[in-house]
């Protein structure tokens, strides 16, 4: 895959932390490996943050330079072609932003995934008519054809809730989440059976922070922690904004969004109430 690309894969990211510990093990220097590929150090600094594709000449000789076994050097030659190759998700590159290419990416590869939503019911637990009332809103200028593949984009990703290796999902919600009406009572209805449901699955949990709760840590906005299998990535916080996002794995930065999380928990309704207090939402409706 050439440099021209959206966001890494996790196998790009992984891969490129892993080069970046192969050469310092080596001891040698950015200036030494971007000698041996006759590129600027720049060059080097981008592969092993994967703002680049991972070139297999290039990865080749790095690994040679760093005096890697040719055993070693084409096993990780195989994972770098694995790692190059587009995710699922590339299919919906007309209606998916880089900077949510990277998010779809970390969600599929996460061990564990905690959320906060001020504003709605989180994407992987939403049902279609109201994945789709929310995007009218979210996107107003979109025809029906470009609608109908976010949502499409929307519930394909939450296959993989149910996958073998399924991540566990905890999500904490406002009380607003249910309270705010999104389209017709007949999808609210449908919404709240949907997430009665969800909580049948072993790996779900859902937490409702009631109004009677008062201010809480999350105030601030939405925001989502992965949790990986892989021992070399880090937890990562993301947080959206309406045109882009942030993507946070500073230690510190990470604390303290667990931290709040943690408190959120402590003053949302316990877990084994939440399908009580859907079910007298359910009677409202």
């Amino acid at each position: 895959m050439g440099e021209a690309r959206s966001a890494p894969t996790v196998g790009q990211i992984v891969l490129g932390m892993r080069l970046r510990d192969l050469r310092e093990k080596a001891e040698v220097s950015y200036e030494q490996a971007a000698k041996a590929l006759h590129v600027n150090q720049t060059t080097v600094r981008r592969m092993e943050k994967a703002e680049v594709g991972l070139k297999l000449p290039y990865v080749e000789k790095l690994l040679r330079t760093y005096g890697i076994p040719d055993e070693e050097v084409s096993s990780f030659l195989r994972l770098a072609e694995e790692a190059n190759r587009p995710g699922w998700w590339h299919r919906f590159r007309d209606v998916l932003p880089d900077w949510f290419s990277l998010y779809v990416s970390l969600e599929g590869a996460a061990s564990l995934i905690r959320a906060y939503e001020p504003h709605f019911v989180p994407g992987l637990l939403q049902t279609p008519e109201y994945a789709r009332a929310l995007l009218r809103v979210g996107f107003p200028h979109a025809d029906d054809e470009e609608i109908e593949r976010r949502v499409a984009l929307r519930m394909e990703r939450q296959q993989l809730l149910t996958d073998p290796e399924a991540p566990r999902l905890w999500a904490i919600v406002d009380e607003t989440v249910l309270r705010r009406p999104v389209g017709d009572a007949e999808v609210m209805r449908g919404q709240v059976d949907r997430l009665v449901e969800s909580l049948e699955l072993p790996n779900v949990t859902l937490q409702v922070v009631p109004f009677s709760a008062g201010p809480h840590p999350g105030m601030f906005g939405p925001f989502q922690l992965f949790r990986f299998r892989v021992p070399e990535l880090p937890d990562v916080v993301y947080s959206e904004g309406l045109t882009s996002a942030s993507y946070l794995d500073e230690r510190a930065d990470v604390a303290a969004y667990l931290e709040a999380l943690d408190r959120m928990g402590t003053q949302a309704v316990p877990a084994p109430r939440t399908e009580a207090l859907l079910g007298d939402l359910r009677k409202e409706l």
